[in-house]
């Protein structure tokens, strides 16, 4: 094996670039959907209400998340078992064919809701097949890499998901600006899900030339290798308490800063700030751009002063510096959003008895009450608001500053004429909005790209401080025969679930409460509940006998 100063050999370029490679590629499949959701949900969720159907999108988007630890646990296992080479080319093919199906279903109006379940069985065979990927890779490339520089060799599997966002927005930036709005909005967003399986072929072609891992190659010349990695990994207690303890010290808060940093911020730009969504894709590109190299710094720094101290201070930072991040977004990208709700906040004043969560599973729920209108409204207009209970006697309406709209109770009425009613209503809501400086849309001419730009890079950099050091320290909390076991559950778990959960979350804590900003409390509370565990429980492994 190669010495601590000695320079990156080519065989080692070859690991590196072949598993970096097929990652990146996975990960463009998988986020396509993410950076698409707001089209899924026009042409698979068209048979509810707007509401529900943007939770229901992300929903879709998350249930490939859901999979993500039973597809760690299935392929970690095959991964122990024949090897890790073996099992990321299968975890390869399962999930380019199946974003290649997307890109070919029908919609909604053409199938009806077999549409959104058909959808939602290829997130699931994509989750699946990512569950295993992850762990495969970054074991690979650690049992590959020289003493000292693990974290610098895994570090650069950790800007594959980056890139692999990045590579989705560059696509999709550029089949919209060549097809029109009209035109991707109607049948071009299926070509970035189309155009995957080209990268399918040339991923295969580059994996295959790949020899499978020494350590793992070793284990099986010595006969070391685990017969049973399920019951070790997970029911001898000295190995399930590492594989808790990977999750709520680490993986857990890493997951809630990685997908606030790069989704959550790119759903609040474009969803709720209504920033032109070519732009969006544009300006959160530049920042990934900019910010992915300090993923490569930060595992080479990890080499240096140990994972865990800077995994914990990012996370840290990530919970301190949330809420004033995602403020400071809204002056810089919406200035006239961000004045409006400073000089004339709105306030829903309603019988809180009236008031629904607008989320209708089935799409036969309608919402007509007094206040569920006013909120319906407020939602789709990108508005945030407050509820106070009215007085005995007070009318239901929605207050701008000093002005009001009376709302109306639609509950008796006909359909044909509830339609009419909520018509004619958000007209006069829109025209009051208006009047005290409520954008319909952010204005293009008065985003400040540089200061949104600045922003995106802090929460990337935030990103690279937690998921670039990640691979080499849950590499090195596990024995070479669980490995790909046990460090596969605990990071899908926290990335799966706690990270791929928090767009559809705090959506709907935004959705239930009218703060736009309320949903950033979930990857604040996660965070520092992560930096305050992992502080306390974690041991620093930087160095440790992974041939063990």
């Amino acid at each position: 094996m190669a010495s601590e100063g000695e320079p990156l050999k080519t065989r080692h370029g070859m690991v590196i670039g072949g598993a970096s490679v097929g990652t990146i590629f996975e990960w463009y499949d998988f986020y396509l959907y993410g950076s698409l959701a707001g089209f899924i949900t026009r042409h698979f969720f068209s048979g509810v209400n707007e509401t529900t159907g943007y939770i229901f999108a992300l929903l879709a988007f998350a249930a490939g998340f859901a999979v993500r630890p039973l597809g760690a646990i299935v392929f970690g296992r095959l991964g122990d078992l024949w090897g890790r080479k073996n099992t990321f080319l299968v975890t390869m093919l399962l999930m380019g064919l199946s974003t290649f199906v997307v890109g070919l279903l029908p919609s909604y109006e053409a199938i009806g809701v077999a549409a959104p379940i058909l959808l939602i069985l290829m997130r699931l065979i994509q989750g699946m097949a990512l569950g295993g990927e992850y762990g495969g890779a970054a074991t690979y490339v650690a049992e590959h890499a020289p003493p000292g520089r693990r974290g610098l060799y895994t570090s650069f599997i950790q800007t594959t998901a980056t890139l692999g966002l990045f590579l989705s927005l560059v696509v999709i930036l550029l089949v919209r600006t060549q097809l029109g709005e009209e035109a991707f909005g109607d049948w071009g967003w299926r070509i970035p899900f189309l155009a995957s399986i080209l990268l399918l072929g040339v991923s295969l072609w580059i994996r295959l030339r790949l020899n499978e891992s020494p350590v793992f190659q070793k284990m099986v010349d010595e006969g070391k290798g685990s017969k049973k990695p399920l019951s070790e990994s997970f029911l001898e207690p000295g190995n399930l308490k590492l594989v808790i303890l990977a999750l709520v010290g680490l993986t857990a808060g890493q997951a809630v800063v990685w997908y606030t940093g790069q989704f959550y911020a790119l759903f609040f730009l474009e969803k709720t700030l209504k920033v032109d969504g070519a732009l969006t894709n544009v300006l959160v590109a530049i920042a990934l751009l900019a910010g992915t190299p300090f993923f490569i710094v930060f595992g080479w720094l990890s080499d240096r002063i140990g994972r865990k101290p800077i995994i914990l201070t990012g996370c840290l930072l990530a919970a301190l510096t949330c809420f004033p991040l995602f403020k400071a977004l809204t002056v810089a990208a919406n200035p006239d959003l961000a004045a409006a709700t400073a000089s004339a906040p709105v306030t829903v004043i309603a019988d809180p008895a009236t008031c629904s969560f607008q989320f209708d599973p089935i799409g036969k729920t309608q919402f007509r009450s007094a206040c569920d209108v006013a909120k319906s409204a407020l939602a789709s207009a990108g508005v945030s608001y407050e509820t106070r209970a009215a007085v005995p006697g007070e009318a239901p309406a929605v207050r701008i500053g000093q002005a009001a709209v009376p709302s109306f109770d639609g509950t008796g009425l006909s359909s044909q004429d509830f339609a009419e009613r909520q018509t004619a209503w958000r007209k006069d809501l829109g025209a009051a909005l208006a009047d005290a400086g409520y954008p319909a849309k952010a204005d293009p001419a008065k985003v400040d790209r540089p200061m949104v730009v600045a922003i995106l890079f802090i929460l990337v950099l935030l990103v690279t401080m937690v998921y670039g050091p990640i691979a080499a320290a849950l590499v090195e909390m596990f024995p070479a025969r669980i490995r790909y076991t046990s460090m596969s559950l605990p990071y899908h778990i926290g990335n799966g679930w706690f990270g791929g959960f928090l767009p559809t979350t705090a959506f709907a804590m935004v959705a239930a409460t009218g703060n736009i900003y309320y949903g950033l409390w979930y990857p604040v509370v996660v965070a520092a509940a992560t930096a305050v565990i992992g502080a306390l429980f974690i041991r620093e492994m930087k160095g440790a006998d992974i041939e063990a």
